[in-house]
């Protein structure tokens, strides 16, 4: 098969959640363990670092990855979901995995995903991690899919693990309380292995505490270690006043993740990394410094903040549960604008009334859904919105909506794509990058 029939096969055979949502998880670790025997356990093959949380994950371990990189490890970075190809998934040193790779794991467990209930994750994870085991990569870091406890990443055993924050999400599998959430997320907590925590609240701080206490694992609080300031943002670069609050030295720090919200992600990082170095890996200030700068560059992270063009702005953000929506409200504050257009589209399982509410009813929307089962069709985005007062079109998908209100804004106006990944992950950047 080529590279077009693999995927076609995989997306006919194993339920995906990014498409299906729900019906497409597969409770318990059963699954991927008995994957991973028939691998040969690769995932003990390769040392890890584990990331969870509600938000911030994604850039945490692209971070991460970036900083390993830079110090000149080999370096394996999982994530989910891709944006626009699947091999964005499965990447070394910022490469991507082959197509010819992926096509030959499948055909090499063909016979066994046509025998086993696999879902599309626990393949994935499965591929992922032979792949880490088979190039000898010195480390991988690994972003759970959904909570963490019962996600298929969580047969590593790795030398830290990494919450950065709890919120509500996902309120029909991982449970409807913040204190439920953060159980699922603390699930990744190994015994006498460091975890660092990037935000805590009352209601998630306990259940860590806990956690950790039960496990004999060193805990950490980001906001213990580090103080960050900002001290220039950009659309395209966040200079960051960083003091150690452990040893009180003071330094300037570059960002090539522009977002506001991306302070609390270095932070985390910054506090991982100072774990890694206790534990003997070997990350200078110049790597850090590195890895920070060019994150963008050496990972492939899109979607966060991401400008495609400045005249007028089109900015792509992933943001989409309320949490999120909270942060992008305050990255809007800093950004001098005329007009503000947002395109949004949404998945059906979201808080979408509760995100609805975050957003500014001044601006002019534009309606829209990816091409996934899963996603909230627009009519009915445009109904709810227009229960909160945000008022605007609907349109087939989200291209159409940007090269709708690019005709329409001036220069100084600024146009806003966000409320889903696959919405992000459909614009046609070739298009409309300036």
């Amino acid at each position: 098969m080529d590279y077009k029939e693999c995927l076609e096969f995989l997306y006919e055979k194993l339920p995906m959640f990014s498409r299906v949502g729900p019906a497409a998880l597969k409770p318990g670790l059963s699954n991927t363990l008995k994957l991973c025997a028939a691998l040969d356990n690769p995932q003990h093959k390769f040392k890890s670092i584990h990331v969870a949380g509600t938000n911030g994950k994604g850039s945490v371990s692209h971070m991460m990855a970036s900083i390993l990189q830079s110090a000149g490890y080999k370096t394996g970075l999982y994530t989910s979901p891709h944006l626009v190809d699947f091999r964005e998934r499965i990447r070394i040193n910022g490469s991507m995995i082959s197509e010819a790779r992926v096509i030959a794991f499948t055909e090499q467990m063909k016979e066994m995903i046509e025998a086993e209930a696999f879902s599309f994750f626990e393949l994935t994870v499965g591929m992922a991690f032979q792949y880490f085991a088979d190039e000898d990569v010195d480390i991988a870091v690994i972003e759970t899919g959904l909570g963490g406890r019962l996600d298929s990443t969580n047969v590593v055993q790795p030398d830290l693990s990494i919450i950065t924050n709890i919120g509500l999400e996902h309120t029909q599998l991982l449970g409807d309380t913040v204190a439920k959430i953060a159980f699922e997320k603390a699930g990744i907590i190994k015994p006498a292995t460091p975890v660092i925590i990037g935000r805590t609240c009352p209601e998630s701080k306990p259940v860590f505490e806990q956690k950790a206490s039960d496990e004999a694992a060193p805990l950490f609080l980001a906001e213990d270690c580090y103080q960050i300031e900002i001290l220039q943002a950009t659309p395209a670069m966040l200079t960051l006043s960083v003091l150690n609050k452990g040893n009180s030295m003071s330094t300037t720090l570059e960002v090539g993740l522009a977002g506001l919200y991306q302070t609390e992600n270095a932070r985390t990082v910054l506090c991982a990394v100072d774990k890694l170095n206790q534990r003997g890996w070997n990350i200078l200030p110049m790597h850090k410094a590195a890895g920070l700068r060019n994150a963008m560059v050496n990972t492939g992270l899109r979607g966060r903040w991401e400008s495609l063009r400045t005249s007028p702005l089109l900015i792509l953000d992933v943001a989409h549960n309320p949490d999120g929506i909270k942060k992008l409200r305050e990255q809007l504050e800093t950004v001098a604008y005329r007009k503000l257009f947002i395109i949004l589209g949404m998945s059906k399982e979201k808080d979408v009334q509760a995100v609805l509410s975050l957003l500014p009813q001044e601006a002019v929307y534009g309606f829209t859904q990816a091409p996934i089962p899963r996603a909230l069709e627009a009519t009915e985005l445009a109904h709810m919105a227009a229960q909160k007062n945000l008022s605007g079109q609907v349109f087939g998908d989200v291209n159409e909506a940007i090269e709708t209100y690019l005709n329409q804004a001036n220069e100084q106006d600024l146009i806003l794509v966000c409320g889903s990944v696959f919405v992000v992950g459909e614009v046609d950047r070739d298009r409309f990058t300036q």
